[in-house]
């Protein structure tokens, strides 16, 4: 298993004032958490940061309860596919957040890498799947706060 946080203190910043950051969001599946996530930071970043997601295991179809708990929110997932994670994916972004498949993630120097430790939604309530949302729709406000500038992230979520 690879320990990526130790990576972090290398490159922590290193992203911030780039013109237009690339950030890949990875997990298991790429059918709930990564694709949540790609679809608020997408939606928060307003063409601001590049975004991906990909899975080690990629699903047929994005997880029914991440689909309805996003429409929630006005967020439309329907059209994702999940996707098989790539060597070139992970090198062509800055920041790589795993989320569960840290180990089977490829690592470079010069990136950044979190491992956002989230339930997996498979198999939960939508009640439950939108606790998860809400918990990556926390850390993605901090994400982008963090490569764009605090001043920059509007205040209203899901606006």
């Amino acid at each position: 298993m690879i320990d990526v946080t130790r990576f972090v203190d290398q490159v922590e910043g290193a992203v911030i004032g780039k013109a237009v950051p690339k950030v890949l969001f990875v997990c298991v599946h790429n059918a709930g958490r990564s694709q949540m996530a790609a679809a608020l930071l997408e939606h928060y970043s307003r063409g601001r940061v590049q975004v991906r997601s990909g899975g080690s295991a990629p699903a047929e179809q994005v997880n029914p309860a991440a689909v309805e708990v996003m429409n929630e929110v006005g967020m439309d997932i329907t059209q994702a596919a999940p996707k098989t994670v790539t060597d070139e994916g992970v090198r062509a972004a800055d920041v790589v957040i795993t989320m569960g498949c840290g180990e089977v993630c490829p690592v470079y120097p010069g990136k950044r890498y979190e491992d956002w430790q989230l339930d997996d939604p498979q198999g939960r309530t939508v009640d439950a799947v939108r606790q998860i949302r809400d918990e990556i729709d926390r850390r993605v406000q901090v994400l982008l706060a963090e490569l764009i500038g605090k001043d920059e992230v509007k205040e209203n979520r899901y606006d």
